[in-house]
C-alpha cells in the first residue's frame, strides 16, 4: 500500500500525540512508566546495531531523531557508546519533550539534546559544537521509528497535498554529503542513503 491511499487517521494529529505523552508523562512521575515503545524493544535493538555497523560511535558523529518521543532510541545509542552531547531528538508535542527530558536526568543523559520542532514546517535546531555549520547537511545519521507513519496519516493541506510529499526533502536537505538515513515504519525495517531519498 502506498501512502497516497492512507486515510487520515488520529494518530496522524498533535492534540492525540499530546494526549498520549501528557498521559505517560504523570505516569513516569506517578509510578516510573517510561512509556510505550513504538515499535517494541526489538526494533530499537536493530536499529541500534545497525547505526554501530555502519556509523560507529565517534566523538564528533552527530544523530538526530525524528519524532522522539520518550527518547528510547537515543537513549539506547548512548548505552551502546555514542556520545550523549552528539545525540539530538527532536517532536512537534511538547509532553514528548518534557517526558524525554525527566527520563534523561533519571538515566544520566542530560547532555542529549530534546527540542520543540515542527520537522515538516521547521528546521532542527544544530547542536552547540555545529553552530558554525550551515543549517542544512549538518547530520551525520538520521533516523525515524515510527513518525514517518504518522505524518503518513495527517490530513492534506487546503490543496489536498499530503503532508508527507515534503518528508524525503527535508531529510536529504539535513543530511551530510554521503550520511545516512535510516527508518523503521509499518512497511518494514529498511535504510535510505541520501542518494536513494533523492531519487
Amino acid at each position: 500500500m502506498s501512502t497516497a491511499e492512507l486515510q487520515p487517521s488520529k494518530l496522524g494529529t498533535k492534540e492525540h500525540w499530546d494526549s498520549v505523552y501528557e498521559e505517560e508523562f504523570d505516569n513516569f512521575e506517578e509510578i516510573g512508566d517510561e512509556g510505550e515503545i513504538w515499535f517494541g524493544v526489538e526494533s530499537v535493538e536493530k536499529m541500534v546495531e545497525w547505526a554501530i555497523e555502519h556509523v560507529p560511535p565517534s566523538p564528533d558523529t552527530s544523530i538526530l531523531e525524528i519524532g522522539s518521543g520518550n527518547g528510547t532510541l537515543l537513549f539506547a545509542l548512548v548505552d551502546a557508546g555514542y556520545a550523549s552531547e552528539q545525540l539530538s531528538g527532536i517532536d512537534y508535542s511538547a509532553g514528548s519533550i518534557k517526558l524525554a527530558q525527566a527520563i534523561a536526568k533519571t538515566r544520566g543523559a542530560e547532555n542529549i539534546t530534546f527540542n520543540l520542532c515542527d520537522f515538516l514546517k521547521e528546521d532542527p535546531p544544530l547542536l552547540p559544537q555545529n553552530s558554525q555549520d550551515s543549517r542544512h547537511a549538518a547530520w551525520d545519521l538520521i533516523m525515524d521509528k515510527g513518525t514517518f507513519d504518522a505524518i503518513a496519516l495527517m490530513k492534506p493541506d487546503e490543496d489536498g497535498n499530503a503532508p508527507v510529499a515534503n518528508y524525503p526533502r527535508h531529510i536529504a536537505e539535513l543530511l551530510k554529503p554521503g550520511c545516512l538515513y535510516l527508518i523503521t515504519c509499518a512497511s518494514g525495517f529498511l535504510s535510505m542513503s541520501q542518494v536513494m531519498i533523492i531519487n
